[in-house]
């Protein structure tokens, strides 16, 4: 899925967030333990982002514990989980919709996204759930996923994902996704 080579990009002791989200991907903990091992391997210092949006009660806690059920704790990752509903503001779209980040994520010096691609339940169309929408709302937190929902009433959901998507890409440090 990346065009780069993580360990030419990535380097030793750099912090690297990776997101974790609440969608039921079959052998998350599998998939995100593989990550932080490989991250580890490259000498950087991982550590697990709950994107979710408004899952979990739109809480911290709530978060953490969804993650605890999928087998995802400090503990069995062996790397922190950082979890919060802080944001910052990353930039708005011409139309004056605000753009958010989760500040942990935004504070390491690298980002990957880990999601899965499937057809979205409600709508059709290019772009319908996977790393772009991760970006959007799991990233977007609890503010960003109410803000971009409220907007997909006046434009396509099309035009949200990627007018968000393009901004995270230009303005944080994703370093690439895993699907």
């Amino acid at each position: 899925i990346a065009k780069l080579n993580p360990g030419q990009k990535i380097k030793s002791g750099q912090t690297v967030a990776i997101t974790a989200g609440s969608r039921g991907v079959a052998n998350i903990d599998t998939i995100i333990k593989t990550v932080v091992e490989e991250m580890k391997a490259l000498g950087a210092e991982p550590y697990i982002v709950p994107a979710m949006g408004s899952h979990g009660g739109g809480t911290a806690e709530g978060q953490t514990d969804i993650l605890a059920g999928y087998g995802i704790t400090e503990e069995t990752m062996g790397c922190p989980i950082k979890s919060s509903m802080e944001v910052i503001q990353i930039g708005t779209a011409e139309f004056g919709m605000p753009i958010y980040f989760d500040k942990n994520a935004s504070k390491a010096d690298h980002v990957v996204v880990v999601n899965r691609v499937k057809p979205h339940t409600g709508f059709a169309g290019e772009i319908e759930s996977g790393l772009m929408k991760m970006m959007l709302i799991g990233l977007g937190k609890h503010k960003g996923a109410s803000v971009y929902h409220r907007a997909i009433i006046h434009h396509s959901f099309d035009k949200i994902v990627r007018l968000v998507g393009k901004v995270v890409r230009e303005e944080m440090p994703i370093a690439f996704g895993v699907a």
